[in-house]
Parts: structure tokens; C-alpha cells; sequence
């Protein structure tokens, strides 16, 4: 059996914090921002924490760590 490949595209997106958590960045930060407000703009700069749950799963699988 062969070993498993990390899926590259999940690697670059999500990454482990410390306490073993993982996280990504949140969605509509990349064009069109003139007409979102400050108050958006800076919700949307936090990370997203991914819930301790089926994703975790999925993530765990697709990036190897």
C-alpha cells in the first residue's frame, strides 16, 4: 500500500494552531471591497476556527499532520 499523498490545495488553505486546532482564512477578502464596511472588512481578516467535528475528519486526512 502506498503512502498517502497531502492534498496540496488543502495545505496551503488550513493550517494546525498550537493547541491542535485547525484553522483557515475567511472568505471575500479578495476583490470588491470598496462597498463592504470597515466593520466586514476587519470581521473578515480574523481566521476561522473549524469546528471540533466531522471536518476535522476530513482536514486531519487531507493534510497529514
Amino acid at each position: 500500500m502506498p503512502k498517502m499523498k497531502t492534498h496540496k490545495g488543502a495545505y496551503k488553505r488550513l493550517r494546525k494552531t498550537g493547541s491542535g486546532k485547525y484553522v483557515r482564512k475567511k472568505e471575500g477578502m479578495g476583490h470588491l471591497l470598496s462597498h463592504k464596511s470597515r466593520k466586514r472588512k476587519r470581521r473578515l481578516k480574523q481566521v476561522a476556527v473549524i469546528k471540533q467535528g466531522g471536518q476535522t475528519r476530513q482536514v486531519k486526512r487531507l493534510i497529514q499532520t
